[in-house]
Order: C-alpha cells, then sequence, then structure tokens
C-alpha cells in the first residue's frame, strides 16, 4: 500500500531543547532514500508501508537515544495507486489557490 506518512518524534526527558534528537530522526529518514520533507512541526515520509513505518521506527530509537520516554505523533494517508504523493497533494492545492485568484 502506498503511504505517507506525518510525524513527529521528541524525547521527553532531555532539557530545554529538542534539536539534536530530532536531528537524529530526521537524518534517518534522509539516509532511507525514501521522498521526505521535514517542516516545523512534522516530517513527512512516502513510500510502501512496511519500509515507511521500518523508517519510523528506526527514528524514534535514534530521537530516543538517552532518553528514558519518547513521544510520537503520526498521521498516515495509506491509498492504493499513488505515487509521488509529496508533490502532488500540494500541486493540487496550489491549483486551488490559483483558481480562488
Amino acid at each position: 500500500m502506498s503511504t505517507i506518512v506525518a510525524f513527529s518524534v521528541s524525547p521527553l526527558d532531555n532539557g530545554d531543547s529538542v534539536a539534536p534528537a530530532v536531528a537524529r530522526a530526521v537524518k534517518v529518514v534522509r539516509e532511507s532514500g525514501l521522498p521526505n520533507e521535514t517542516s516545523a512541526m512534522f516530517t513527512s515520509i512516502e513510500g510502501e508501508w512496511d519500509e515507511v513505518m521500518a523508517v519510523v521506527k528506526r527514528a524514534v530509537e535514534a530521537a530516543g537515544e538517552g532518553s528514558s520516554r519518547v513521544s510520537l505523533t503520526l498521521k498516515a494517508d495509506i491509498r492504493d495507486g499513488v505515487t509521488d504523493g509529496l508533490r502532488t497533494k500540494v500541486e493540487a492545492v496550489e491549483r486551488e489557490l490559483d483558481d480562488l485568484g
């Protein structure tokens, strides 16, 4: 199944800044070779269900290094026959915005 997952992972006991932990998670995602994007709040990744979820699992493990507790927020769009959804979904919204003037 073609899947887009948007997720946020953060250790809950690492002080004020979670940037180092988040960077470790994003590194895992980028090294996966799957299409991905990172924003201020979420990292999105696209691929087949099993491969995407395996990357999310590794990202959670990386973010949680040295922590006894990790928070994960995840949203998934699971849809047959869709490829390049990270780009095409945004393009569809941009077209609608253009139509609105």
